[in-house]
């Protein structure tokens, strides 16, 4: 039966890329037609939202997830919390923060699909551990003029989550500058700021009190970053006479190199279908296949989903290989202790649930 708790499994290597020995790692999530990375993607930030040592409750865990009420009495549980909870003494410095950028769903779909794996974005964002830059609406399909990104802290205008931002362009300037702002704020923890834009100015100056405290710790900000590979495909080729600027998928490369050094880790999701990467006849399929390539040759840890050899199954969805190769202190104990290399069965229930096996179970 597909469990909504992370497959055992898959757990320690979705915990590898936050752990504080880890940093500058490169994670590499790749699928074809068929096999969505989807599911992996929501257990990564499930576990990353997840506290330390925390197996079954934390942030938006449970009842609150789902339930108004139940929210919002957490919310004033939360701000009714002493000065002293709110230093922790060694749980939020051992606490990650997520920031995702997504160009293929917008932020309903991953709001959705952690719900009901029990995990609250909104609960998240208030204690500055969740933010969301839109690749898809803003960037890519906006439809309207770039503006600039207005600070997660300030709001989006009526009914725009404080910490949601849009993507002014596709470009790896532009995404570059976005990532790194909102990178900055919730490693500085004011993400939480003006959260409603409504307190009281005595619970603002409280609140600003103990983002002075969190930042001198500042968190460690995992970057995902959920279909990069499509800004190549719906953005305008650039002419190779312009100014100092070569093709796109390697100012993409460049601009990712960047955001790996101001981030704790970066997680990627990226499409390897055969046409891709083998054909190589087009400049998107030549630009595509050296960009997915690339990336996989500096990848710390490479997760592979592909569908059966043998053809559909129902019980069965797909094949997950994972391959480290390690670079990082943190990978490279994952690897030592649970091996570099595995090949697992898995399956997606209708639910959204998951189990993942090995062969012959």
């Amino acid at each position: 039966m597909a469990s909504r708790s992370i497959p055992p499994l898959l757990e320690p290597y979705l915990a590898a890329a936050a752990a504080p020995n880890a940093a500058g790692s490169l994670v590499l999530l790749t699928s074809v037609l068929g096999t969505s990375a989807n599911w992996l993607v929501l257990r990564y930030i499930q576990a990353l939202l997840r506290p330390s040592g925390g197996a079954g409750t934390g942030i938006g865990f449970g009842a609150a997830a789902s339930n108004p009420a139940a929210r919002k009495e957490e919310e004033e549980e939360e701000e009714e919390e002493g000065e002293e909870g709110e230093e922790g003494e060694d749980g939020e410095e051992d606490e990650a923060a997520v920031l995702l950028v997504s160009f293929l769903r917008d932020l309903a779909f991953w709001r959705e699909g952690l719900a009901r794996l029990g995990v609250d974005l909104e609960a998240a964002a208030r204690r500055g551990r969740f933010a969301f830059v839109d690749g898809l609406c803003g960037g890519l399909f906006g439809g309207s003029s770039p503006s600039p990104s207005p600070a997660l802290g300030q709001g989006q205008g009526p009914g725009r989550p404080a910490w949601r931002r849009p993507l002014a362009s596709p470009e790896p300037g532009a995404l570059s500058k976005a990532v790194l702002d909102a990178a900055e704020q919730l490693r500085n923890g004011q993400a939480r700021e003006g959260r409603a834009g409504q307190a009281e100015a005595a619970d603002r100056s409280s609140e600003k009190r103990r983002t002075r405290r969190r930042s001198a710790r500042g968190k460690r900000v995992v970057l995902i970053v959920d279909g990069l590979d499509l800004v190549l495909a719906a953005s305008t080729p650039r002419p190779h006479a312009a100014a100092g600027e070569g093709p796109l998928a390697v100012a993409m490369k460049d601009a990712l190199m960047d955001l790996r050094e101001a981030t704790h880790a970066v997680i990627l999701t990226l499409a390897s279908d055969s046409p891709l990467i083998h054909a190589q006849e087009t400049p998107l399929e030549r630009q595509h296949a050296w960009f997915a390539l690339s990336l996989t040759h500096d990848a710390d840890l490479l997760l592979s989903l592909r569908p059966l050899d043998t053809g559909a199954a129902r019980d069965v969805s797909g094949v997950i290989r994972i391959t480290a190769r390690p670079t990082t202190a943190g990978i490279r104990a994952t690897a030592a202790a649970h091996g570099d290399s595995h090949e697992w069965l898995y399956y997606v229930g209708g639910d959204g649930g998951v189990k993942v096996f090995e062969r012959g179970q």
